[in-house]
């Protein structure tokens, strides 16, 4: 049988095809437009071509794509030096995905205690219900079955507990443990918010095993709760910090960033990346920071968060047959569907408004940071319609 695309059959995308964007709008080839509150999966966090992040590619491009780590790179440099020097970091590594961040972070920690003469704690507990990646190690961080099977045994070191259960958490800590590695905000798990409580009682068994914190911004970082990283809410600060999605704002890049401690075992030879720290990467991550630290940024996200999330509060309320809850921080809320979120979300497309699917029956909304509180009032609305819908059609509860 003839395959109808030489795609591997790996997604189900939506009958989609989109040619250019503006801000929070994405226009398909017949030029119907969509409010685009999906942003790439929390990728495009200043939304579609934002002209200070086109100028920094246009410019750089025009210059100098690639030279491989084999010599610096005065853009990692620069890149470097802001992150550290707005979060709990010392050192970074530039990748080109949230898995390859965390696959450095993983490394690192477990180098840390190699390092130190511990070749025994390589062991990292994890979340159920947790994302890390598609790597043969982050899908074993992760934990989830499903997306496991069929790629052979399960690679080792990795140990998963009920999310928010710190007993089990401090049962789970042995002479092999090497850290603990949590999502602030699970993403895919359905967003799922771990408490500030929860939070501080990991960096506190953190301090008292010897064991390294390691945190999953990947998706909840660079501004997506209000803050630059969600740990800020919970006043602590991590050892080692997965990043990527908005701090490429649609150009792929990640980094890993580490205290000075917690990365003295990664030496020379360690580890690296061919195409991590790209000067056209750099280029525009430097520009995405311009925009996020901008003095009164993060404020407005905080605005059109708190307008956003009461809009929905409002809609639960009235729609108590279509939507159970409300979930979610910043501009990373969720929907918890009462019907089959398939069905949900087919009418949120027929409102031509974006969302994207995640577990427990969520459908998450991610608008660019951009946002506006007229545009977050124009998404309530199309949500608004297409509950409308759905009841009127009479679907039942999943």
């Amino acid at each position: 049988m003839t395959a109808t695309t030489p795609l591997y059959d790996t997604y189900l995308r939506a009958p989609l095809r989109f040619e250019r964007g503006e801000g929070v709008w994405l226009i398909a080839e017949d030029g119907t437009r969509y409010l685009d509150f999906a942003a790439g999966v929390a990728v495009n966090s200043l939304g579609h071509a934002h002209p200070h992040l086109v100028e920094a590619l246009k410019a750089q491009a025009e210059k100098l794509w690639h030279v491989s780590n084999l010599y610096d790179v005065p853009g990692q440099e620069s890149l470097a030096r802001r992150l550290t020097a707005v979060t709990f970091a010392d050192r970074v590594f530039f990748t080109n995905s949230g898995a390859e961040a965390l696959e450095c972070a993983i490394k690192t920690a477990r180098r840390y205690h190699f390092a130190k003469g511990h070749l025994e704690r390589f062991h990292v507990i994890t979340f159920e219900g947790a994302f890390h990646g598609r790597t043969i190690a982050t899908i074993a961080a992760g934990g989830q079955q499903k997306y496991i099977e069929g790629f052979g045994p399960k690679a080792p070191g990795f140990y998963q507990v009920p999310f928010g259960d710190i007993a089990a958490v401090k049962n789970a800590i042995n002479d092999e443990t090497a850290a603990i590695l949590i999502e602030p905000i699970q993403g895919e798990g359905g967003i799922r918010l771990a408490s500030k409580e929860f939070l501080q009682e990991l960096r506190a068994l953190c301090d008292e095993f010897g064991l390294l914190l390691i945190l999953d911004e990947v998706q909840c970082g660079v501004g997506r709760t209000g803050k630059l990283f969600a740990y800020e809410w919970a006043g602590i600060r991590p050892d080692i910090m997965a990043v990527a999605k908005g701090i490429g704002g649609g150009f792929p890049l990640g980094a890993c960033l580490a205290t000075e401690a917690a990365a003295a075992g990664m030496m020379a030879g360690t580890h690296g990346s061919t195409y991590g720290g790209n000067p056209l990467a750099m280029a525009v991550g430097n520009a995405v920071l311009d925009v996020i630290l901008a003095e009164g940024f993060l404020d407005q996200v905080r605005d059109v968060a708190l307008v956003f999330r009461q809009g929905l509060a409002s809609l639960k309320d009235r729609f108590p047959d279509v939507i159970e809850e409300i979930r979610g921080d910043g501009l990373m809320l969720g929907i918890k569907a009462k019907v089959p979120p398939a069905d949900l979300l087919k009418a949120i497309r027929a409102e031509k408004l974006l969302a994207v699917p995640a577990g427990e029956n969520v459908l998450r909304l991610l608008p660019p940071l951009i946002t506006t509180a007229a545009e977050a009032r124009e998404g309530l609305a199309r949500l608004e319609r297409a509950a409308e819908a759905v009841r009127a059609a009479g679907i039942a509860a999943a």
